[in-house]
Protein backbone atom coordinates (compact mmCIF):
# COMPACT_ATOMS: atom_id res chain seq x y z
CA UNK A 1 0.00 0.00 0.00
CA UNK A 2 2.98 2.11 0.61
CA UNK A 3 4.20 1.78 -2.91
CA UNK A 4 0.40 3.18 -4.08
CA UNK A 5 0.84 6.50 -1.30
CA UNK A 6 4.68 7.10 -3.41
CA UNK A 7 2.49 7.30 -7.29
CA UNK A 8 -0.05 9.70 -5.53
CA UNK A 9 2.77 12.35 -6.48
CA UNK A 10 1.48 11.55 -10.15
CA UNK A 11 -2.15 12.58 -9.54
CA UNK A 12 -0.83 16.21 -8.21
CA UNK A 13 -0.80 18.03 -12.01
CA UNK A 14 -4.77 16.39 -12.42
CA UNK A 15 -5.87 17.00 -9.17
CA UNK A 16 -8.61 19.02 -10.17
CA UNK A 17 -9.86 16.32 -12.92
CA UNK A 18 -10.09 13.90 -9.78
CA UNK A 19 -11.64 15.98 -7.41
CA UNK A 20 -14.71 17.10 -10.36
CA UNK A 21 -14.97 13.76 -10.98
CA UNK A 22 -16.20 11.89 -7.52
CA UNK A 23 -18.43 15.34 -6.75
CA UNK A 24 -19.87 14.40 -10.26
CA UNK A 25 -20.69 10.98 -9.16
CA UNK A 26 -22.26 12.22 -5.91
CA UNK A 27 -24.57 13.83 -7.83
CA UNK A 28 -25.61 10.66 -10.29
CA UNK A 29 -25.83 8.55 -6.73
CA UNK A 30 -28.07 11.19 -4.99
CA UNK A 31 -30.73 10.77 -8.41
CA UNK A 32 -30.71 7.80 -7.68
CA UNK A 33 -31.53 7.15 -4.34
CA UNK A 34 -34.65 9.64 -5.00
CA UNK A 35 -36.01 7.51 -7.44
CA UNK A 36 -37.60 4.67 -5.03
CA UNK A 37 -38.70 7.32 -2.79
CA UNK A 38 -40.39 9.18 -5.75
CA UNK A 39 -41.92 5.23 -6.50
CA UNK A 40 -42.94 5.14 -3.29
CA UNK A 41 -44.76 8.33 -2.74
CA UNK A 42 -46.66 7.66 -6.51
CA UNK A 43 -47.28 4.46 -5.50
CA UNK A 44 -48.75 5.18 -1.84
CA UNK A 45 -50.10 8.69 -2.58
CA UNK A 46 -50.66 8.57 -6.40
CA UNK A 47 -52.23 5.09 -7.72
CA UNK A 48 -53.51 4.54 -3.71
CA UNK A 49 -55.42 7.62 -3.58
CA UNK A 50 -56.41 7.10 -7.50
CA UNK A 51 -54.85 10.79 -7.89
CA UNK A 52 -53.66 11.54 -11.39
CA UNK A 53 -51.99 14.70 -11.02
CA UNK A 54 -50.00 14.00 -8.54
CA UNK A 55 -49.10 10.80 -10.37
CA UNK A 56 -47.84 12.88 -13.30
CA UNK A 57 -46.14 15.40 -11.30
CA UNK A 58 -44.12 12.64 -9.24
CA UNK A 59 -43.16 11.57 -12.97
CA UNK A 60 -41.81 14.64 -14.16
CA UNK A 61 -39.55 15.01 -10.82
CA UNK A 62 -38.19 11.30 -11.90
CA UNK A 63 -37.52 12.48 -15.45
CA UNK A 64 -35.64 15.43 -13.91
CA UNK A 65 -33.73 13.24 -11.75
CA UNK A 66 -32.73 10.52 -14.21
CA UNK A 67 -31.36 13.71 -16.43
CA UNK A 68 -29.19 15.08 -13.69
CA UNK A 69 -27.73 11.59 -12.91
CA UNK A 70 -27.32 11.22 -16.68
CA UNK A 71 -25.55 14.50 -16.20
CA UNK A 72 -23.38 13.34 -13.64
CA UNK A 73 -22.14 9.91 -14.41
CA UNK A 74 -20.97 11.45 -17.92
CA UNK A 75 -19.02 14.38 -16.54
CA UNK A 76 -17.78 11.47 -13.73
CA UNK A 77 -16.64 9.78 -16.79
CA UNK A 78 -14.89 12.01 -18.87
CA UNK A 79 -13.17 13.85 -15.66
CA UNK A 80 -12.16 10.30 -14.36
CA UNK A 81 -10.64 9.38 -17.19
CA UNK A 82 -8.36 11.82 -18.05
CA UNK A 83 -7.28 11.75 -14.41
CA UNK A 84 -6.37 8.69 -15.09
CA UNK A 85 -4.84 8.30 -18.52
CA UNK A 86 -2.67 11.51 -17.57
CA UNK A 87 -1.62 9.77 -14.32
CA UNK A 88 -0.74 6.40 -16.05
CA UNK A 89 1.35 8.23 -18.81
CA UNK A 90 3.22 10.34 -16.34
CA UNK A 91 3.97 6.94 -14.57
CA UNK A 92 4.68 5.20 -18.10
CA UNK A 93 7.39 8.11 -19.32
CA UNK A 94 8.95 7.92 -16.25
CA UNK A 95 9.54 4.27 -16.04
CA UNK A 96 11.10 4.63 -19.87
CA UNK A 97 13.30 7.43 -18.71
CA UNK A 98 14.70 5.45 -15.72
CA UNK A 99 15.27 2.15 -17.45
CA UNK A 100 17.24 3.67 -20.04
CA UNK A 101 19.42 4.84 -17.19
CA UNK A 102 19.92 1.39 -15.90
CA UNK A 103 23.25 -0.36 -16.28
CA UNK A 104 23.51 -3.62 -17.47
CA UNK A 105 23.20 -5.14 -14.16
CA UNK A 106 20.46 -2.94 -13.17
CA UNK A 107 18.48 -4.89 -16.32
CA UNK A 108 20.08 -8.29 -15.60
CA UNK A 109 18.57 -7.53 -11.99
CA UNK A 110 14.91 -7.50 -13.47
CA UNK A 111 14.59 -9.14 -16.44
CA UNK A 112 13.55 -7.45 -19.78
CA UNK A 113 10.13 -9.36 -19.59
CA UNK A 114 9.74 -7.94 -16.00
CA UNK A 115 10.72 -4.50 -17.34
CA UNK A 116 8.45 -4.74 -20.28
CA UNK A 117 5.73 -6.36 -18.26
CA UNK A 118 6.09 -2.90 -15.91
CA UNK A 119 5.88 -0.50 -18.55
CA UNK A 120 2.60 -2.17 -20.20
CA UNK A 121 0.64 -4.63 -18.12
CA UNK A 122 1.25 -2.98 -14.55
CA UNK A 123 0.86 0.60 -15.62
CA UNK A 124 -2.45 -0.47 -17.12
CA UNK A 125 -3.55 -1.92 -14.04
CA UNK A 126 -3.16 1.13 -11.99
CA UNK A 127 -4.45 2.91 -14.68
CA UNK A 128 -8.11 0.78 -14.52
CA UNK A 129 -7.96 0.96 -10.67
CA UNK A 130 -7.75 4.51 -10.68
CA UNK A 131 -10.46 5.23 -13.06
CA UNK A 132 -12.55 2.35 -10.99
CA UNK A 133 -11.58 4.30 -7.91
CA UNK A 134 -13.06 8.07 -9.13
CA UNK A 135 -16.03 6.47 -10.90
CA UNK A 136 -17.29 3.20 -9.20
CA UNK A 137 -15.78 3.71 -5.71
CA UNK A 138 -17.29 6.57 -4.75
CA UNK A 139 -20.80 5.24 -5.96
CA UNK A 140 -20.75 1.97 -4.62
CA UNK A 141 -19.96 3.48 -0.94
CA UNK A 142 -22.65 6.48 -1.00
CA UNK A 143 -25.33 4.51 -3.07
CA UNK A 144 -24.87 1.82 0.51
CA UNK A 145 -24.66 4.28 3.10
CA UNK A 146 -27.09 6.23 1.22
CA UNK A 147 -30.05 3.33 0.99
CA UNK A 148 -29.32 2.09 4.46
CA UNK A 149 -29.87 5.61 6.24
CA UNK A 150 -33.10 6.00 3.97
CA UNK A 151 -34.68 2.74 4.92
CA UNK A 152 -33.72 3.34 8.49
CA UNK A 153 -35.86 6.59 8.60
CA UNK A 154 -38.42 5.44 6.30
CA UNK A 155 -39.00 1.24 6.25
CA UNK A 156 -37.60 0.74 9.92
CA UNK A 157 -40.03 -2.28 10.03
CA UNK A 158 -37.96 -4.11 7.55
CA UNK A 159 -34.58 -2.62 8.66
CA UNK A 160 -33.26 -6.16 10.17
CA UNK A 161 -33.39 -7.63 6.73
CA UNK A 162 -30.63 -5.20 6.59
CA UNK A 163 -28.85 -6.16 9.62
CA UNK A 164 -28.84 -10.20 8.14
CA UNK A 165 -27.61 -9.22 4.73
CA UNK A 166 -25.35 -6.94 5.11
CA UNK A 167 -22.56 -8.37 7.33
CA UNK A 168 -22.36 -11.49 5.23
CA UNK A 169 -22.15 -9.33 2.17
CA UNK A 170 -18.91 -7.28 4.04
CA UNK A 171 -17.40 -10.50 5.30
CA UNK A 172 -17.78 -12.05 1.80
CA UNK A 173 -15.92 -8.96 -0.01
CA UNK A 174 -13.15 -8.85 2.59
CA UNK A 175 -12.61 -12.74 2.26
CA UNK A 176 -12.50 -13.07 -1.81
CA UNK A 177 -10.47 -9.51 -1.81
CA UNK A 178 -7.83 -10.57 0.17
CA UNK A 179 -7.16 -13.76 -1.28
CA UNK A 180 -7.73 -12.46 -5.17
CA UNK A 181 -4.71 -10.06 -4.31
CA UNK A 182 -2.34 -12.57 -3.84
CA UNK A 183 -3.64 -14.67 -6.33
CA UNK A 184 -3.15 -11.44 -8.98
CA UNK A 185 0.56 -11.36 -8.09
CA UNK A 186 1.21 -14.66 -9.08
CA UNK A 187 -0.46 -14.23 -12.86
CA UNK A 188 1.34 -10.93 -13.08
CA UNK A 189 4.51 -12.96 -12.31
CA UNK A 190 3.68 -15.70 -15.14
CA UNK A 191 3.10 -12.89 -17.11
CA UNK A 192 6.82 -11.54 -16.70
CA UNK A 193 7.38 -15.00 -17.66
CA UNK A 194 5.35 -15.36 -21.25
CA UNK A 195 7.15 -11.71 -21.86
CA UNK A 196 10.48 -13.00 -20.98
CA UNK A 197 9.91 -16.28 -23.23
CA UNK A 198 8.32 -13.66 -26.11
CA UNK A 199 11.07 -11.65 -25.84
CA UNK A 200 13.72 -14.23 -26.43
CA UNK A 201 12.20 -15.55 -29.23
CA UNK A 202 11.71 -13.25 -31.52
CA UNK A 203 14.81 -11.89 -30.98
CA UNK A 204 16.22 -15.08 -31.63
CA UNK A 205 13.51 -16.28 -34.54
CA UNK A 206 16.04 -16.61 -37.14
CA UNK A 207 18.66 -19.09 -35.34
CA UNK A 208 15.20 -20.76 -33.93
CA UNK A 209 14.44 -21.39 -38.12
CA UNK A 210 18.06 -22.60 -38.96
CA UNK A 211 18.19 -25.23 -36.38
CA UNK A 212 14.05 -25.91 -36.97
CA UNK A 213 13.88 -25.84 -33.37
CA UNK A 214 10.57 -24.43 -33.98
CA UNK A 215 8.76 -27.25 -32.13
CA UNK A 216 11.32 -27.06 -29.16
CA UNK A 217 10.12 -23.13 -28.75
CA UNK A 218 7.06 -23.80 -29.20
CA UNK A 219 6.86 -26.08 -26.14
CA UNK A 220 8.80 -24.30 -24.16
CA UNK A 221 6.36 -21.13 -24.59
CA UNK A 222 3.28 -23.42 -24.21
CA UNK A 223 5.10 -23.91 -20.86
CA UNK A 224 5.09 -20.43 -19.51
CA UNK A 225 1.40 -20.06 -21.31
CA UNK A 226 0.10 -22.47 -19.89
CA UNK A 227 1.37 -22.00 -16.16
CA UNK A 228 0.14 -17.98 -16.92
CA UNK A 229 -3.73 -19.98 -17.90
CA UNK A 230 -3.45 -21.81 -14.73
CA UNK A 231 -2.90 -18.81 -12.04
CA UNK A 232 -5.54 -16.96 -14.52
CA UNK A 233 -8.25 -19.52 -14.22
CA UNK A 234 -7.61 -19.78 -10.72
CA UNK A 235 -7.74 -15.98 -9.78
CA UNK A 236 -10.76 -15.48 -12.18
CA UNK A 237 -12.60 -18.56 -10.85
CA UNK A 238 -12.17 -16.62 -7.25
CA UNK A 239 -13.28 -14.11 -8.20
CA UNK A 240 -16.23 -14.99 -10.49
CA UNK A 241 -17.92 -17.22 -6.78
CA UNK A 242 -18.30 -13.66 -5.39
CA UNK A 243 -21.02 -12.26 -7.81
CA UNK A 244 -23.18 -15.36 -7.55
CA UNK A 245 -22.79 -15.85 -4.08
CA UNK A 246 -23.56 -12.02 -3.85
CA UNK A 247 -26.92 -12.72 -5.88
CA UNK A 248 -27.94 -15.40 -3.64
CA UNK A 249 -27.84 -13.44 -0.07
CA UNK A 250 -29.58 -10.62 -1.74
CA UNK A 251 -32.06 -12.93 -2.81
CA UNK A 252 -32.63 -14.62 0.28
CA UNK A 253 -32.63 -10.64 1.89
CA UNK A 254 -35.54 -9.94 -0.51
CA UNK A 255 -37.67 -13.55 0.38
CA UNK A 256 -37.10 -12.41 3.86
CA UNK A 257 -38.54 -8.52 3.11
CA UNK A 258 -41.35 -9.88 1.74
CA UNK A 259 -42.19 -12.22 3.74
CA UNK A 260 -42.12 -10.07 6.71
CA UNK A 261 -43.99 -7.20 4.50
CA UNK A 262 -46.93 -8.98 3.61
CA UNK A 263 -47.57 -10.05 7.10
CA UNK A 264 -47.50 -6.24 8.29
CA UNK A 265 -49.31 -4.81 5.28
CA UNK A 266 -51.81 -6.94 6.22
CA UNK A 267 -51.88 -5.69 10.18
CA UNK A 268 -51.78 -1.94 8.53
CA UNK A 269 -48.18 -1.68 9.95
CA UNK A 270 -46.63 -0.29 6.21
CA UNK A 271 -48.16 0.11 2.93
CA UNK A 272 -47.39 -1.40 0.08
CA UNK A 273 -44.90 1.64 -1.66
CA UNK A 274 -42.67 0.86 1.49
CA UNK A 275 -41.64 -2.69 0.43
CA UNK A 276 -41.41 -1.45 -2.96
CA UNK A 277 -39.34 0.83 -2.58
CA UNK A 278 -37.33 -0.80 0.16
CA UNK A 279 -36.68 -4.03 -2.48
CA UNK A 280 -35.23 -1.24 -5.02
CA UNK A 281 -33.30 0.11 -2.03
CA UNK A 282 -31.84 -3.66 -0.83
CA UNK A 283 -30.67 -4.47 -4.77
CA UNK A 284 -28.93 -0.86 -4.38
CA UNK A 285 -27.58 -2.14 -1.47
CA UNK A 286 -26.27 -4.99 -3.49
CA UNK A 287 -25.23 -3.07 -6.36
CA UNK A 288 -22.88 -1.08 -4.09
CA UNK A 289 -21.46 -3.57 -2.15
CA UNK A 290 -20.71 -5.57 -5.53
CA UNK A 291 -19.55 -2.30 -7.12
CA UNK A 292 -17.11 -1.54 -4.02
CA UNK A 293 -15.92 -5.61 -4.02
CA UNK A 294 -14.67 -5.18 -7.88
CA UNK A 295 -12.99 -2.07 -6.92
CA UNK A 296 -11.17 -3.45 -4.50
CA UNK A 297 -10.27 -6.24 -6.31
CA UNK A 298 -8.84 -4.21 -8.33
CA UNK A 299 -7.20 -2.49 -6.13
CA UNK A 300 -5.65 -5.69 -4.54
CA UNK A 301 -4.58 -6.68 -8.54
CA UNK A 302 -3.17 -3.07 -9.29
CA UNK A 303 -1.41 -3.35 -5.77
CA UNK A 304 1.24 -6.15 -6.35
CA UNK A 305 2.08 -3.50 -9.79
CA UNK A 306 2.70 -0.55 -7.91
CA UNK A 307 4.84 -2.64 -5.71
CA UNK A 308 6.91 -3.78 -8.65
CA UNK A 309 6.67 -0.34 -10.59
CA UNK A 310 7.95 1.97 -7.58
CA UNK A 311 10.80 -0.67 -6.90
CA UNK A 312 12.23 -0.11 -10.29
CA UNK A 313 11.53 3.83 -10.66
CA UNK A 314 13.44 3.85 -7.16
CA UNK A 315 16.48 1.06 -8.14
CA UNK A 316 19.56 3.35 -8.87
CA UNK A 317 21.90 3.01 -11.52
CA UNK A 318 25.05 1.99 -10.21
CA UNK A 319 26.62 3.63 -13.09
CA UNK A 320 26.11 7.37 -12.27
CA UNK A 321 27.86 10.66 -13.13
CA UNK A 322 29.66 12.34 -9.90
CA UNK A 323 28.23 15.27 -8.28
CA UNK A 324 31.22 17.39 -8.98
CA UNK A 325 31.51 15.42 -12.44
CA UNK A 326 33.99 16.34 -15.52
CA UNK A 327 31.75 18.00 -18.68
CA UNK A 328 35.90 19.59 -20.57
CA UNK A 329 35.86 17.45 -23.86
CA UNK A 330 37.68 14.82 -24.48
CA UNK A 331 40.91 14.71 -26.44
CA UNK A 332 41.10 11.31 -26.97
CA UNK A 333 44.11 9.39 -24.77
CA UNK A 334 42.66 6.03 -23.29
CA UNK A 335 44.94 4.69 -19.92
CA UNK A 336 44.34 0.99 -18.45
CA UNK A 337 46.00 0.85 -15.61
CA UNK A 338 46.14 -2.76 -14.04
CA UNK A 339 42.26 -3.33 -15.02
CA UNK A 340 40.47 -6.07 -13.97
CA UNK A 341 36.72 -7.33 -14.30
CA UNK A 342 34.44 -9.85 -13.38
CA UNK A 343 30.94 -10.20 -14.59
CA UNK A 344 29.70 -11.44 -11.15
CA UNK A 345 31.58 -11.61 -8.03
CA UNK A 346 31.22 -15.43 -7.87
CA UNK A 347 32.89 -16.33 -11.42
CA UNK A 348 36.00 -15.88 -12.59
CA UNK A 349 37.52 -12.87 -13.77
CA UNK A 350 37.33 -11.94 -17.29
CA UNK A 351 39.76 -9.66 -17.39
CA UNK A 352 43.17 -9.39 -15.06
CA UNK A 353 45.45 -6.87 -14.75
CA UNK A 354 45.43 -5.28 -17.55
CA UNK A 355 47.69 -1.49 -18.88
CA UNK A 356 48.13 -0.32 -22.08
CA UNK A 357 47.79 3.47 -23.20
CA UNK A 358 46.49 4.79 -26.65
CA UNK A 359 47.42 8.18 -27.67
CA UNK A 360 45.06 10.30 -29.77
CA UNK A 361 45.09 9.78 -33.32
CA UNK A 362 46.38 6.05 -32.75
CA UNK A 363 44.55 3.14 -34.37
CA UNK A 364 44.71 0.18 -32.09
CA UNK A 365 43.61 -3.46 -32.74
CA UNK A 366 42.91 -5.88 -29.62
CA UNK A 367 43.40 -9.50 -31.03
CA UNK A 368 42.36 -12.53 -28.57
CA UNK A 369 40.43 -15.59 -28.76
CA UNK A 370 36.45 -15.61 -28.06
CA UNK A 371 35.47 -14.78 -24.92
CA UNK A 372 39.02 -13.08 -23.78
CA UNK A 373 37.60 -10.03 -22.94
CA UNK A 374 38.16 -8.08 -26.13
CA UNK A 375 34.49 -6.40 -26.21
CA UNK A 376 34.58 -6.21 -22.54
CA UNK A 377 37.61 -3.87 -22.58
CA UNK A 378 35.54 -1.54 -25.22
CA UNK A 379 32.54 -1.76 -22.76
CA UNK A 380 35.10 -0.42 -19.76
CA UNK A 381 35.61 2.75 -21.56
CA UNK A 382 32.01 4.04 -22.03
CA UNK A 383 31.27 3.17 -18.46
CA UNK A 384 28.66 0.45 -19.81
CA UNK A 385 30.87 -1.46 -17.03
CA UNK A 386 32.94 -0.41 -14.31
CA UNK A 387 36.14 -1.78 -13.52
CA UNK A 388 36.07 -4.30 -10.85
CA UNK A 389 39.94 -3.36 -9.77
CA UNK A 390 42.46 -0.97 -11.18
CA UNK A 391 41.72 2.40 -13.08
CA UNK A 392 40.92 3.84 -16.54
CA UNK A 393 41.82 7.17 -17.25
CA UNK A 394 41.11 9.33 -20.28
CA UNK A 395 43.03 11.99 -21.06
CA UNK A 396 44.76 11.34 -17.20
CA UNK A 397 41.29 11.66 -15.72
CA UNK A 398 39.64 8.73 -13.86
CA UNK A 399 36.21 7.75 -16.09
CA UNK A 400 34.08 8.04 -13.51
CA UNK A 401 34.96 11.57 -12.70
CA UNK A 402 33.51 12.05 -16.23
CA UNK A 403 29.98 13.50 -17.11
CA UNK A 404 28.48 10.12 -18.30
CA UNK A 405 26.95 12.34 -21.39
CA UNK A 406 29.83 14.28 -21.85
CA UNK A 407 31.99 10.64 -22.04
CA UNK A 408 29.69 8.58 -24.09
CA UNK A 409 29.11 11.65 -26.66
CA UNK A 410 32.70 11.37 -26.84
CA UNK A 411 32.47 8.28 -28.38
CA UNK A 412 31.44 6.22 -31.27
CA UNK A 413 31.05 2.12 -31.80
CA UNK A 414 29.78 -0.19 -34.09
CA UNK A 415 28.80 -3.21 -31.93
CA UNK A 416 28.97 -7.09 -33.01
CA UNK A 417 25.56 -6.82 -33.63
CA UNK A 418 24.45 -4.01 -35.68
CA UNK A 419 21.24 -2.31 -34.11
CA UNK A 420 18.98 -0.19 -36.37
CA UNK A 421 15.62 1.84 -35.48
CA UNK A 422 12.36 1.84 -37.47
CA UNK A 423 13.00 4.97 -39.04
CA UNK A 424 14.56 6.25 -42.25
CA UNK A 425 18.04 5.81 -43.42
CA UNK A 426 18.73 9.45 -42.76
CA UNK A 427 17.46 9.31 -39.37
CA UNK A 428 19.16 6.04 -38.58
CA UNK A 429 22.52 7.62 -40.07
CA UNK A 430 21.89 10.75 -37.82
CA UNK A 431 21.80 9.22 -34.42
CA UNK A 432 25.57 9.58 -34.35
CA UNK A 433 24.92 13.38 -35.29
CA UNK A 434 21.15 15.43 -34.52
CA UNK A 435 22.46 18.28 -36.51
CA UNK A 436 24.25 16.03 -39.49
CA UNK A 437 23.83 17.97 -42.80
CA UNK A 438 22.49 15.64 -46.08
CA UNK A 439 25.88 16.64 -47.07
CA UNK A 440 28.31 15.08 -44.08
CA UNK A 441 25.46 12.30 -44.07
CA UNK A 442 26.38 11.14 -47.60
CA UNK A 443 30.15 11.36 -46.40
CA UNK A 444 29.57 9.15 -43.94
CA UNK A 445 27.38 6.09 -46.09
CA UNK A 446 30.29 6.42 -48.96
CA UNK A 447 33.05 6.08 -45.90
CA UNK A 448 31.03 3.13 -44.45
CA UNK A 449 30.49 1.52 -48.00
CA UNK A 450 27.01 2.30 -47.01
CA UNK A 451 26.19 4.47 -50.61
CA UNK A 452 25.78 1.98 -53.11
CA UNK A 453 22.84 0.09 -51.16
CA UNK A 454 21.36 3.68 -50.73
CA UNK A 455 21.41 4.31 -54.36
CA UNK A 456 19.20 1.46 -55.47
CA UNK A 457 16.12 2.75 -53.34
CA UNK A 458 13.73 4.84 -54.57
CA UNK A 459 12.95 7.07 -51.37
CA UNK A 460 17.58 7.10 -51.49
CA UNK A 461 18.11 8.39 -47.97
CA UNK A 462 14.57 8.76 -46.89
CA UNK A 463 14.05 4.45 -47.23
CA UNK A 464 12.09 3.09 -43.81
CA UNK A 465 13.70 0.39 -42.41
CA UNK A 466 11.60 -1.76 -40.29
CA UNK A 467 11.26 -2.86 -36.74
CA UNK A 468 14.91 -4.77 -36.53
CA UNK A 469 15.77 -3.92 -40.50
CA UNK A 470 14.70 -6.95 -41.92
CA UNK A 471 14.35 -5.74 -45.12
CA UNK A 472 18.40 -5.49 -44.64
CA UNK A 473 20.92 -7.74 -45.67
CA UNK A 474 22.99 -8.69 -42.93
CA UNK A 475 26.01 -6.60 -44.62
CA UNK A 476 23.88 -3.30 -45.02
CA UNK A 477 22.50 -3.56 -41.50
CA UNK A 478 26.09 -3.44 -40.71
CA UNK A 479 27.66 -0.69 -42.74
CA UNK A 480 24.60 1.27 -41.59
CA UNK A 481 25.47 0.97 -38.34
CA UNK A 482 29.04 2.15 -39.37
CA UNK A 483 27.83 5.02 -41.07
CA UNK A 484 26.27 6.35 -37.93
CA UNK A 485 29.69 6.23 -35.95
CA UNK A 486 31.69 8.02 -38.58
CA UNK A 487 28.84 10.53 -38.83
CA UNK A 488 29.81 11.34 -35.59
CA UNK A 489 33.25 12.12 -36.18
CA UNK A 490 34.96 11.33 -32.98
CA UNK A 491 36.68 8.52 -31.05
CA UNK A 492 35.50 5.42 -33.56
CA UNK A 493 35.06 2.15 -31.61
CA UNK A 494 34.78 -1.05 -33.66
CA UNK A 495 33.44 -3.89 -31.23
CA UNK A 496 34.30 -6.64 -33.85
Amino acid sequence: MQSAIKLTKYLKPYMLFTIIAPLLMVLEVAMDLLQPTIMQHIIDNGIAKNDTAYVVTMFGLMILCAILGLVGGVGCSIYATKSAVNFATDIRKDLYETITYFSSRNKDHFTLGKLITNITSDVEALQRALTMLLKIFVRGPLTFIGAVIIVFFTARELFSVLLFVVPILAFSIYFFTKISGKLFLKVQEAIDQVNTKVQENLAGIRVIKAYNRKKHQMDQFSEVNSSLMGRNIKAEQIVGILGPLTMFVVNIGIILALWQGAIKVENGTIQVGVIVAFINYLMMIMGGLMSSSSVLMLIARSIPSANRIVEVLEETSDIKSSDQAITTPVKGEVEFDNVSFTYNEDNESVLKNISFKVRPGETVGIIGATGSGKSTIIKLIPRLFDATQGEIRIDGVPVKQYDLQTLRSAIAFAPQKATLFSKTIEENIKYGKDDATIDEIIDALQSSQAYEFVEKFDEKTNYHITQGATNLSGGAKTTFSNGSCICKKTSYINFR
